[in-house]
């Protein structure tokens, strides 16, 4: 008779063991960069939270550690680190690996152009592709065409589902005489998104409100309309990794084809448009729900360095 196949119990799956590293092996910043990428990989971790990939998010991770700008990483990167700034950046490490929680909620931080922002577990961690389209399609220099015409003719500016306030705060920057509003329907969120505001110095011209889409807002219309709402479908929620899962689920679930809520952005932002003003909205991989939802909109899709067909615009006369 043949011998069964012993049948393991079902368990969380192992992570491979990689080396750990002898004190005084490890001396430089790229030595740290290098082991955590080793680690990382052999974790399995996922990348989608500020940084695409092992390298950038090992980079981002020292240089927190670090205190360092990731601008200032290359200056520093042969630099030797002290025996406490290793001890914390490998528990840094070691805590990536095992809680699986994105890298910005380990440091409470996050980039975006350039620029520092708070976050943690009340608000879904900002990777937007629309703060490079406010910098390449709307700042009005003379190497891009402003959708909009001068920027400092803006005079309002709207952000809807806005989170952590980014968004919002880097329109502030490229429209610098526009009064921006930002709505959000999770009150966690909005305590983000005042710690922001106030670190950025914008409680003059920054209002944040508390609400769904645009019913805070009463008859307000403006020139730029700006949303990276929830747009994940039902499969891509099923799917989500361990990594999204830490986040809110509300900042992703956007319904069985992803779309609920962009439909009524779109159904709705017309009411709350100036006449030259437009609508530039973010929604992942649902372009051709939504092109087959609304066939006779002319809508403009946008690229990124990163994205291709994720972001629309369209303006305020043809909705």
């Amino acid at each position: 008779m043949a011998k069964r196949s012993k049948v393991p119990a079902k368990r969380s799956p192992a992570v491979p063991k990689v080396a750990k590293a002898a004190p005084g092996e490890l001396q430089t910043l790229f030595d740290f960069v290098r082991y955590a990428v080793s680690r990382f990989n052999a974790a399995k971790l996922v990348f989608a939270h500020g940084t695409t990939d092992p390298v950038a998010e090992a980079a981002f991770l020292v240089s927190e550690t670090l205190h360092l700008h990731p601008d200032q990483f290359e200056t520093f990167a042969t630099a030797r680190v002290t025996v406490a700034e290793r001890k914390q950046i490998l528990d840094l490490i070691e805590r990536r690996i095992a809680t699986r929680k994105p890298a910005a909620y380990l440091v409470n931080k996050v980039y975006m152009r350039g620029l520092p922002f708070y976050v943690d577990e009340r608000t879904i961690v900002p990777r937007s592709f629309i703060g490079e389209l406010l910098d390449s399609h709307f700042s009005g220099d003379e190497d891009s065409t402003s959708l909009i015409g001068d920027p400092a003719e803006v005079e309002r500016v709207l952000d809807l589902c806005t989170g952590s306030g980014c968004l919002a705060i880097l329109a502030s920057r490229n429209f610098p005489n526009a009064a921006v509003d930002a709505v959000d329907i999770s009150k966690d969120a909005l305590a983000v998104a005042a710690r922001n505001v106030a670190d950025h110095g914008l409680e003059d011209r920054l209002t944040l409100h508390r609400g769904d889409l645009f019913r805070p807002l009463g008859g307000t219309r403006y020139d730029l309309i700006i949303s990276n709402p929830p747009y994940v479908d039902a499969e891509g929620m099923a799917a989500l990794p361990r990594e999204c899962r830490a986040e809110p689920k509300l900042a992703f679930d956007g319904g069985a084809d992803g779309l609920d809520i962009v439909r009524r952005i779109i159904d709705q932002a017309r009411q709350h448009l100036t006449p030259q003003g437009g609508l530039l909205c973010e929604i992942g991989r649902g372009r051709d729900h939504l092109e087959a939802a609304y066939p006779n909109l002319p809508l403009l899709w946008l690229d990124t360095e990163a994205s291709e067909g994720e972001v629309f615009w369209i303006a305020a006369a043809d909705l």
